[in-house]
């Protein structure tokens, strides 16, 4: 079956001014294990399985999620003992509540303001690395990924959906004009001068935990083009994917031959929805995650493993693994 790559396709979205590097040196790649959960020592037999997988499929599409970044530093929300949810009682501002409340936006800007600088320095690790070469090699077909950092971005991907949107840029919801997350930062600076205050760890959508004491004297400018409301340009919980985004998806989807989960349990419809089109479509499906997914049932090959210990050693071109 002949197909195109369609580089900046309908739903495609992108990051504005994180600048993309290309590189297949692992030595570049960051790696930090304080936010991966515990597993076991990997298993040459399923590392060999997924060798084949890899090797067999000439149009591979991959699905990612928050535990590819975890290696980067970047905490997820559901890894057991380590997890957000695990360790805090910190939760995700909902759509709603960031729509309806003066004092949410608020609230949930200081805290961003705070998170950012870190948020913003992490950088992709050996997992975004090996994904990226297997792109320039020609074996990716399409990379869709959950996570909202541009790590895959900043690792020099080009064919990617970005499907919760992506925390380095925001919307405007008044007139829909985009912006560079780092400039709201500057604008922030200005609004509040001498304005700071101390927090504990980021959370995977730059969030930090702040009381309502140490956020109510912080200002928040509005769009600059007409002065309405700004929004980070992701997904919050409780809202939806964009349909054209969620199209275009399924459209590089059905031309791909098989099907990757690298560091997802696939909780989230917005990602399992494409789990149960490829099954049904009975397309190979593959996944690497530490802990159970809703789609264990469909996978063909599975390994309980880090995502930055197991693709790098995954050769694209090739039937031998390292």
């Amino acid at each position: 079956m002949r197909f195109l790559f369609k580089l900046r396709a309908a739903g495609e979205c992108r990051l504005l001014t994180v600048n993309s590097r290309n590189s297949s040196s692992a030595a570049e790649a960051v790696s930090t294990l304080a936010f991966v959960p515990a597993s076991a020592p990997l298993d040459t037999i399923e590392l060999e399985d997924l060798q084949d997988f890899v090797s067999r499929s000439k149009r591979l599409f991959v699905i990612t999620g928050a535990g590819v970044s975890t290696e980067s530093g970047i905490p997820d929300y559901r890894s057991e003992g380590v997890g957000l949810y695990a360790r805090t009682e910190r939760r995700p501002i909902q759509h709603t509540d960031f729509l309806k409340s003066v004092k949410a936006r608020q609230r949930y800007w200081a805290r961003n303001f705070v998170g950012w600088p870190q948020f913003s320095s992490h950088h992709p690790n050996r997992a975004h690395l090996a994904l990226s070469n297997w792109e320039r090699l020609g074996k990716l077909h399409w990379l869709v990924t959950q996570n909202v950092d541009a790590l895959h971005s900043k690792a020099g991907h080009q064919q990617v959906t970005e499907l919760h949107g992506c925390a380095h840029r925001v919307v405007c919801l008044g007139c829909g004009a985009l912006t560079a997350r780092s400039e709201l930062q500057h604008r922030f600076i200005s609004l509040n001068p001498g304005w700071s205050q101390e927090s504990g760890g980021v959370a995977p959508d730059g969030d930090v935990f702040l009381t309502d004491e140490q956020v109510q004297h912080f200002r928040v400018p509005g769009c600059e083009g007409c002065g309405a409301v700004l929004k980070p340009d992701v997904t919050f919980f409780g809202d939806t994917v964009d349909r054209d985004k969620v199209r275009h998806v399924h459209e590089r989807l059905a031309e791909a031959d098989a099907l990757l989960v690298a560091g997802s349990s696939l909780q989230v419809y917005s990602g399992y929805r494409f789990l149960l089109a490829a099954h049904e479509k009975k397309l190979p499906i593959a996944i690497v995650n530490i802990g159970l997914t809703r789609a264990e049932h469909m996978a063909w090959v599975r390994l309980s493993a880090r995502c930055g210990e197991v693709l790098p050693c995954i050769l694209p071109l090739s039937q031998r693994y390292c």
